[in-house]
């Protein structure tokens, strides 16, 4: 009796993981879909700020619209599953990024953001396409220097904007990096990136080589 109890948990439990799986992996579909589209309308990335609400759309939207960005805000989150720290990996990522919008707003000067992130994201998509499991300050370096840049790149929109507008901003963007990065480090956790000596499962080493060939483009595109 107690089996049978213990068996339909653990189908239960594995049913509703697969399920929420499947939700992490549809969302973060949809925002690359969205951020294709974006980029192939043309949607324009230099927007003015000029009020609160405005704001707070324009820092949930920022993240996903560039491509590039996305790609390695996914695969951050997918390198963090591999260790049971990683969520300090994420937690480095975003506030790294909401720093790079702080420097960005004091007008220091950040050179070669575009090159930066193009580059960040082809050694992402490096890590995850190798056999062996990434070491963690290296992860951490790359993750905390990436995040820096993609949050120089995104604060090109609020220069100007006065302070409440650019707190909006930043809990708006905070908001869609938590949820992106998360929601890829579920995917990861699930399909068994952090069991201990395991290689990094197919399917992520494709993404792997996706994330690595956008780079490229946007890397060939910044230096042209």
């Amino acid at each position: 009796m107690f089996k049978t109890k213990l068996s339909e948990s653990r189908a239960w439990e594995k049913f509703y993981t697969s399920k929420l799986m499947r939700r992490h992996i549809g969302a973060i579909a949809v925002l690359i879909l969205i951020s294709l589209l974006s980029s192939l309308s043309g949607t324009p990335v230099d927007h003015t700020i000029s009020n609160c609400w405005e704001g707070f759309l324009w820092g949930l939207a920022d993240p996903v619209i560039s491509l590039d960005c996305l790609v390695g805000i996914v695969a951050i989150g997918l390198l963090s599953s591999v260790f049971v720290r990683g969520a300090a990996i994420a937690g480095c990522f975003i506030l790294a990024s909401v720093l790079g919008i702080v420097i960005h707003t004091f007008q220091l000067n950040l050179p070669g953001t575009e090159i930066a992130i193009a580059i960040s994201t082809i050694v992402f998509g490096t890590i995850l396409m190798m056999p062996n499991q990434p070491n963690f300050m290296a992860l951490l370096s790359v993750g905390v220097t990436a995040g820096l840049f993609q949050g120089y790149a995104d604060a090109s929109s609020i220069i100007g904007a006065g302070m409440i507008p650019l707190v909006a901003y930043i809990l708006g963007i905070t908001l869609t990096l938590f949820a992106v990065v998360m929601s890829a480090r579920e995917i990861g956790g699930a399909i068994g990136m952090r069991e201990i000596n395991q290689i990094l499962p197919w399917r992520i080493r494709i993404a792997g080589f996706s994330f690595c060939a956008i780079g490229i483009v946007f890397l060939s595109n910044s230096i042209i």
